[in-house]
């Protein structure tokens, strides 16, 4: 790895670990090789949001160009989000693209990816159809992202209800994520999920 990128992530894993947003729990960072060039982020769900309670992991790869190109940053947990591939967890987030600048650290970025869950894009959507339930029917993709955030980032809300409907499908003998991610976006309607799993 390039010297500079090296060196600058060293000192910004220490800003990181002295930051209150540490002290708080609310980030976390994580170093995953000795090269410096792999690192494990963690955010919490911000409160007053359907991820409240909710600790999601972020797979961070840093480039031989940082800090004049942005890391790489994807999500591991799932998560039910506009801004965030239900399938991959690629992130749609400008300072990750074309509005990244050399002066930006990962506790901004984490802080960003962070303030992104408790405000949405969706006329900047990585997942359309998250972003069309977002738009549509508010309601839904709030009880969707609720139950995304129990189930896979052990946020403490149970939908009973989802639950429920998921573990039709699975006695059904459809995979439990597979399940879940027709019955979501199918606005948890049994009847379109299963036609569209069984076609």
């Amino acid at each position: 790895m390039a010297n500079i990128a090296a060196k600058r992530i060293k000192r910004e894993f220490k800003e990181v670990m002295k930051s209150e947003e540490v002290v708080d729990g609310s980030i976390k960072l994580e170093l995953l090789n000795e090269s410096w060039t792999e690192l494990q982020g963690e955010i919490a769900g911000p409160p007053e949001t359907p991820y409240e309670g909710g600790t999601f992991l972020l797979e961070i790869k840093i480039p031989d160009t940082y800090p004049f190109n942005p890391p790489k940053i994807r999500f591991m947990t799932k998560i039910w989000h506009p801004n965030v591939s239900s399938v991959t967890g690629a992130i749609c987030l400008d300072i990750l693209k074309d509005q990244w600048a050399a002066a930006l650290t990962l506790r901004t970025v984490l802080l960003s990816i962070q303030a992104l869950l408790a405000a949405a894009e969706p006329e900047d959507p990585q997942d359309a159809v998250v972003a069309k339930q977002y738009r549509n029917s508010p309601h839904l993709f709030t009880m969707t992202a609720r139950h995304w955030a129990n189930v896979y980032a052990g946020a403490p809300t149970v939908m009973t209800e989802c639950n429920h409907k998921v573990q039709l499908l699975v006695d059904m003998g459809i995979d439990e994520n597979r399940a879940r991610v027709a019955l979501s976006s199918y606005d948890w309607e049994l009847e379109r999920a299963t036609e569209q799993l069984f076609s």
